[in-house]
């Protein structure tokens, strides 16, 4: 590309949203690149109570909040996946599956994920019971034991919400005690629902085609005892003991300490110059949001000043840029149920862009999802004449039930221009950290779709089976848009795949059917399972082995 912007932040979590707020404030050009959903780690986390000023939110909520008013000032967001960085020159180039992408200074804010544990069994059964995310998989052991690894803010704080839907929480910590707020761990002391039995560690777990005993041990007394699930049911082991930085990326370009977190000076600048690292990806005490949103505010000021310096030093003319006005956010029918103002706002900006008319076909039944999967979809192509809509009942379209290969329904597809499905299902309603996924498929169908390298074009071409994959996803998963929207433009651009996305709780059958307990599952011609966040590379080269 030939703009070259003041800031680009890779990641697209509080800390990056917050320097994407204060720079782009500062009347700076900044591109947020995020290879998933906007909002990090804190969307996985199902209330906010700490946070200075608001009493109580999601994180999922939080973090739209934070994105909307980075777009209030005129920041610009790329869903990619950066590949390859280039810090050596004056102008750093970044690299990723939609193109290269130039800015004057880099902030990196790519955050961590959660460290695994490295029982035995470990690996085998996440999906299967062992689990990372309780917003994520909670809900799938409603009525059943479950067990938290971990003694710090995370395990203690998932442990309470784990209590909505478990029979029991048992925590489980090497520790003598939390190493948490007091407050909060005397909460967990206190709750009726939970056990805590320190100075103990996870052995090792067994099980079938899900968990059925787990070993643990003592260690004051260096004995071990057995937890076994009865009466033939399954339980759950969620593990919180920290995070790993993702910085593999930055290895060779910047320094890094013996952990792999990036080092940087007291302005948050690495060693590379006009090159930053805010949020959970830097060493630092305290991993919170309010720490990350700070990093975010201070690297983004100390840049402002520097970077207006550089443009003049390099003789760069800066691209005059508008921010969105208030008037412009609106639009939104008052009787509207599923789409707020923002997100009108965003969708009519994208669907203005589509290159040819799409339709969006949907195949119903009688129940209550059906009725709001109508009224959602009528709200979406009410937005757009490029977008049409038809709806039909089970039964009533036997021929479009036929091309698009319905297997479930309530279920949504699309078609092109010319009325060829492109190989996208949706079933379930496309909602909550999903609704970005269905827009992607309607754009990249619609044209012009976000770009792919070459690499990336000539790897999905080589699928040369015919092969049908199924998402099964939760609407409040924050890692599974990532494996959604890789596998529908997998199909998208390949004829030979389809991909079907399915809310793994509208259709619960489906659950028992594939023996699902956690989420993203990915299901390849309805035998090879695998969990977890997947690239659209990933997905290739587990179809073709």
């Amino acid at each position: 590309m030939s703009k070259i912007y003041d800031l680009i932040v890779i990641g697209g979590g509080p800390a990056g949203l917050s320097a994407g707020i204060y720079a782009g404030r500062a009347q700076m050009d900044v591109l947020i690149i995020e290879k998933s959903g906007v909002g990090g780690q804190i969307t996985t986390t199902s209330e906010v109570v700490n946070y200075p000023g608001i009493k109580e939110i999601s994180g999922h909520h939080l973090g739209e909040q934070m994105k909307e008013q980075a777009i209030g000032f005129g920041v610009e967001f790329l869903k990619s996946e950066v590949t390859n960085i280039n810090f050596k020159e004056e102008i750093k180039e970044i690299e990723t599956t939609s193109g290269v992408y130039r800015a004057l200074s880099v902030i990196i804010a790519t955050g961590a994920n959660p460290r695994k544990l490295g029982f035995p069994g470990e690996d085998e059964y996440t999906g299967r019971g062992v689990a990372y995310c309780a917003t994520c998989d909670g809900e799938f052991f409603t009525g059943l034991d479950v067990f938290v690894i971990g003694a710090g803010f995370a395990a203690a704080e998932e442990a309470i919400f784990l209590t909505k839907f478990a029979r029991k929480v048992t925590i489980i910590a090497r520790e003598p005690e939390f190493t948490c707020a007091k407050s909060i761990a005397e909460k967990v002391l206190k709750h009726p629902k939970i056990e805590v039995k320190f100075n103990s560690q996870l052995i090792e777990v067994i099980g079938d085609t899900k968990l059925r005993k787990a070993i643990f041990k003592d260690n004051l007394t260096n004995t071990t005892w057995e937890y076994n699930a009865p009466n033939n049911e399954s339980f759950g082991v969620f593990v919180f003991i920290g995070y790993k930085p993702q910085s593999d990326l930055f290895k060779n370009h910047v320094n890094l300490d013996s952990q792999g977190y990036i080092i940087t000076d007291e302005n948050l600048e690495t060693n590379v110059k006009d090159v930053y690292a805010v949020g959970d990806v830097r060493p630092k005490r305290l991993r919170q949001v309010v720490t990350a949103v700070a990093d975010g505010a201070l690297a983004a000021t100390v840049l402002e000043k520097i970077i207006e310096e550089k443009r003049e030093s390099l003789g760069i003319k800066k691209e005059e840029k508008e921010h969105p006005k208030t008037s412009d956010i609106s639009g939104r029918d008052s009787d509207s149920k599923f789409l707020d103002e923002g997100i009108v706002s965003q969708l009519k900006n994208i669907f203005e862009r589509f290159q040819n008319e799409i339709k969006i076909v949907a195949v119903i039944n009688d129940n209550d999802l059906s009725i709001n999967i109508r009224g959602f979809l009528n709200e979406i192509c009410e937005l757009s004449n490029k977008v049409s809509l038809e709806i039909y009942k089970k039964g009533e379209n036997s021929e479009l039930e036929e091309k698009i290969e319905l297997d479930c329904s309530p279920t949504i597809a699309i078609l092109d221009n010319n009325d060829n499905f492109r190989g996208v299902k949706f079933s379930g309603l496309p909602s909550g950290h999903e609704l970005n996924s269905f827009i992607l498929a309607l754009y990249n169908i619609a044209g012009p779709g976000q770009e792919l390298s070459e690499e990336l074009k000539q790897k999905i071409q080589s699928v040369n089976k015919k092969v049908k994959l199924k998402i099964a996803v939760s609407l409040s998963c924050s890692l599974c848009p990532e494996v959604v929207t890789g596998a529908q433009r997998l199909a998208i651009e390949n004829s030979n795949v389809h991909a079907e996305m399915i809310d793994i709780f509208a259709f619960p059958e489906l659950k028992d059917k594939y023996n699902i307990m956690g989420v993203p599952a990915l299901i390849i011609d309805d035998t090879d399972i695998s969990f977890g966040k997947q690239s659209i590379e990933e997905i290739i080269d587990k179809i073709k082995k």
